[in-house]
């Protein structure tokens, strides 16, 4: 089997199998308890921290263990806007993944105005629109590192410094789950306030993720009880996921050179692609562009349908998505793509393509063969 589908989830390294299952039979303590086996499982935990705060220019206790992705988003979001008083907007990017779109509508509800970034035919937010929409009452921007459906890396770093020219005070939140350890980020450099990150994007653990906050930012918990992380998180530890998320980022800290090698790949597959299959775009930046991820490659066909292309490459033990895992059995025309100018023909027609560190050159190889023999094969029964 080639699995390329590793923006919807990846398999974990057998050193986070590991880490969890020692965890789990050996040192299952509750690591809020005083003796000493527990207080040991605290400070393997502590260690994540760190080595999660290294990556991002943050402090070890600046990092609140969550549930994944989605609660840090929720977190982030809904934590901020309840400590808010009077006028107030939210400006968060067209292409934000549902953890962050459905959440930030809920704050209307508060009385705060959600405004929306467009972007442009890249997917990429639209910096002199955001010019416009972004003033001095907005409280929040929000946009995600890197477009899970495309792979466009967003201008987090110039989106911050227009929002705190408009006012100081301002908050960045940022969805990193599709770019953490494999984009650069450095939240103080970079401007940003909140950052969500996913273990299982990282060939860590499903069910355990993080969010990291700055200090001097204010939140309002949205699970209350024990109060373990910092009063604004609270519930038992799921301590083998917590270690299993730090070996995963460790693992991919000590393997750059194989993060690097995701873009050789993604290019050499982009390039088999153009040269047999008459009429396949591109969706996004292309490999050899600055803001292109290197591990996310969406691709549109003229006259076949994704989910038709999608289907017959199982059949040939190739796994890709149409898209967003979250909206797979949606059966809904991506609104990224429609956003970017496609046509609703074009947007049925895409497949996305995500590698991950167990990926390989001969893959690709592959891969291109079944893709352009399916595509040749499948245009043949174009509806007209």
């Amino acid at each position: 089997m080639i699995y390329l589908d590793n923006s919807a989830t990846t398999r974990p390294f057998d050193s986070v199998v590991d880490v969890m299952s020692a965890c789990m039979r050996d040192t299952w303590f509750n690591p809020s308890a005083a003796y000493k086996p527990a207080v040991d499982v605290d400070r393997q935990m502590r260690q994540c921290r760190k080595v999660i705060a290294q990556q991002l220019g943050a402090q070890e206790d600046e990092v609140i263990f969550t549930a994944g992705g989605t609660e840090s988003d929720n977190l982030a979001i809904l934590g901020f806007a309840e400590t808010l008083h009077g006028k107030a907007n939210f400006v968060a990017s067209a292409i934000e993944h549902p953890a962050v779109s459905d959440t930030i509508r809920r704050v209307e509800k508060l009385g705060i105005e959600v405004r929306v970034l467009p972007i442009d035919s890249r997917g990429v937010v639209d910096l002199q629109a955001a010019k416009e929409l972004i003033d001095e009452n907005t409280e929040l921007v929000s946009c995600m590192q890197v477009s899970n459906e495309t792979g466009a890396i967003q201008p987090i770093e110039q989106l911050s410094r227009m929002a705190h020219e408009k006012n100081p005070n301002v908050r960045v939140h940022v969805d990193g789950v599709q770019g953490f350890m494999r984009v650069p980020m450095h939240m103080g450099k970079m401007g940003v306030d909140m950052y969500a990150l996913s273990g299982h994007k990282i060939h860590g653990p499903k069910g355990v993720g993080a969010l990291v906050v700055r200090k001097g930012v204010r939140l309002v918990p949205q699970t209350t009880g024990g109060g373990q992380e910092r009063n604004l998180r609270s519930g038992t530890y799921n301590a083998p996921a917590i270690l299993g998320l730090g070996k995963a980022v460790g693992e991919m800290a000590a393997r750059k050179a194989d993060v690097a090698q995701l873009r050789d790949m993604k290019a050499h597959l982009l390039d088999l692609l153009e040269t047999t299959i008459p009429g396949i775009r591109v969706n996004g930046p292309r490999p050899d562009e600055a803001d292109s991820a290197p591990h996310i490659l969406s691709v549109s066909f003229d006259g076949v349908r994704g989910e038709v292309m999608r289907n017959a490459l199982e059949g040939a033990d190739v796994l890709v998505s149409t898209g967003s895992a979250c909206a797979s059995h949606k059966q809904k025309v991506s609104q990224t793509l429609r956003a970017m100018g496609l046509s609703g023909e074009m947007a049925d027609g895409t497949v996305r393509i995500s590698l991950g560190l167990f990926n390989s050159m001969e893959e690709m190889d592959i891969t291109a063969a079944h893709m352009a023999k399916m595509a040749a094969l499948l245009a043949k029964y174009r509806r007209r």
